[in-house]
C-alpha cells in the first residue's frame, strides 16, 4: 500500500524518481531470493526473475530451456496444467514428451523417470507438491537422477513455498517457480529462478528489463507485496504448519469417520494445508454445488480447470477406482482458518453428503 499510495515512478526509467523506485524493486529481489536461499551474491549470480504468476514462469522455464536445447520435454502425469498445458503445446509443435507415471499414492515413479532420462532431454519439469491432493514429491532424488544425465531440471514449487523448508540449492534444481497469492501475498506476481549461468529464451520481446528475458515494466508494489508476504511466514513457518496440520488432521479424521470419506495421498508426505477426500457414490458436481450452497468452498481439481466437468487427470494418473475419482473434492485450508470454521465445515459437509446419499 506504502508503494501505491507513493506512486512509484518507472523502475526502468535513467532519472532520480526511476532510480529510487528501482531500489525499492531491487531490494525486494533480494528478499525474495533470499527467502528460498538463492544467491543473488555470486558470480555469476542465480536470477529471480519476476513474472505475473506462476503460470508464465512455468512456461518461460519450459519453453525458454526447450528453446535453446535439442531433445524430448519430460513431465509427471500429475504435473499443474500450466505445465501440462505448455508441454502439449510443445508436443503441437513436433517436440518429444515423456510422461513419468506416478503410483497410487500419488508419488512420481523414479524408475520411470530414470528409463525416460535417456538422451537427448531438453528439460524436466516435476512439482514439488501436487495441488490437488498435497502429496510432495521425491525432487531430491529426481535432481540427482537429472544431474546424472545432464538434463535440466525444473520444479514447480508453488505449493510447497511455506508449507515445507524449500531451499532452492539444496534441493539442486535448474529453475524453481512459485507465486506470491499461494502466500496471501498480492495476486499477480510469480517469480522463476535460475541457477547460476542457466539460461531460458525470452517468450517476448520489446523490452530490455531483466536483461531481456523477461521484458516489461516491473511492478514495484507487487514485488514489495511478494518479499512482504514471504517474511511474515518466514518468521514463525513451523507454527504456521503445525496449526495447518493439526486442522487438516481434525477435518481429515471427521470426514473419514462420519461421512465415510476415503482420503486420497493419504498413504504419503503431504503438504499440510491441502486435503483431497472422496465420497463413493456421490457426484463430485453435485456435491460441489450443494456445498456451495451450504458455505463451504471446494473444488474438485485444480482451481485452474475449476470450470471442466472433466474428472482430474491427477486422480487418473494415480489408477484410483472410479467411485472414488468421481466423489473427490479438494479442501484447502489457510493461516485465517480458524478451529471452528474447521468443525462448522465438517459438520456441513457431513450433512450435506449424508443429504446427498439418501
Amino acid at each position: 500500500m506504502d508503494c501505491l499510495r507513493q506512486r512509484l515512478a518507472n523502475p526502468a526509467s535513467s532519472h532520480r524518481l526511476g532510480q529510487q523506485a528501482r531500489r525499492r524493486l531491487e531490494s525486494a529481489r533480494q528478499a525474495i531470493a533470499g527467502a528460498v536461499n538463492a544467491r543473488l551474491d555470486l558470480h555469476p549470480p542465480d536470477r529471480v526473475l519476476l513474472t505475473s504468476g506462476a503460470t508464465e514462469a512455468n512456461h518461460l522455464a519450459l519453453r525458454g530451456m526447450a528453446a535453446l536445447r535439442p531433445g524430448a520435454i519430460v513431465v509427471s502425469s500429475i504435473e499443474h496444467p500450466s505445465v501440462r498445458g505448455c508441454a502439449d503445446q510443445l508436443a503441437e509443435s513436433g517436440r518429444e514428451v515423456r510422461v513419468v507415471r506416478c503410483d497410487s499414492r500419488g508419488v512420481i515413479d523414479l524408475g520411470h523417470l530414470e528409463e525416460l532420462l535417456a538422451p537427448p532431454v531438453a528439460v524436466v519439469s516435476l512439482m514439488l507438491a501436487n495441488n490437488e491432493t498435497g502429496v510432495v514429491q521425491p525432487i531430491g532424488q529426481a535432481a540427482r537422477l537429472c544431474r546424472a544425465t545432464s538434463a535440466p531440471l525444473h520444479c514447480d514449487a508453488v505449493q510447497g513455498i511455506g508449507k515445507l523448508d524449500v531451499d532452492f540449492r539444496q534441493l539442486d534444481v535448474d529453475a524453481m517457480t512459485f507465486n506470491a497469492h499461494k502466500l496471501h501475498g498480492p495476486v499477480g506476481i510469480g517469480a522463476l529462478v535460475l541457477r547460476a549461468g542457466v539460461q531460458v529464451a525470452p517468450l517476448m520481446r520489446g523490452g530490455g528489463q531483466q536483461l531481456g528475458t523477461r521484458p516489461g515494466t516491473e511492478s514495484v508494489a507487487l514485488a514489495v507485496g511478494f518479499a512482504a508476504a514471504l517474511e511474515l511466514w518466514q518468521q514463525t513457518p513451523a507454527d504456521h504448519r503445525r496449526r495447518l496440520a493439526v486442522l487438516r488432521d481434525e477435518l481429515e479424521a471427521c470426514l473419514a469417520t462420519d461421512a465415510d470419506a476415503v482420503v486420497v495421498g493419504g498413504a504419503a508426505a503431504r503438504v499440510p494445508h491441502t486435503l483431497n477426500v472422496a465420497f463413493p457414490g456421490i457426484n463430485r458436481q453435485e456435491l460441489l454445488l450443494a456445498l456451495d450452497v451450504a458455505g463451504i468452498a471446494c473444488s474438485t481439481g485444480s482451481a485452474c480447470a475449476s470450470g471442466s466437468s472433466e474428472p482430474s487427470p491427477v486422480l487418473l494418473a494415480m489408477g484410483l477406482a472410479e467411485p472414488i475419482v468421481e466423489g473427490a473434492i479438494r479442501l484447502s485450508l489457510g493461516l485465517d482458518t480458524t478451529e471452528e470454521e474447521v468443525r462448522q465445515a465438517a459438520r456441513q459437509i457431513v450433512s450435506v453428503v449424508a443429504r446427498l446419499r439418501r
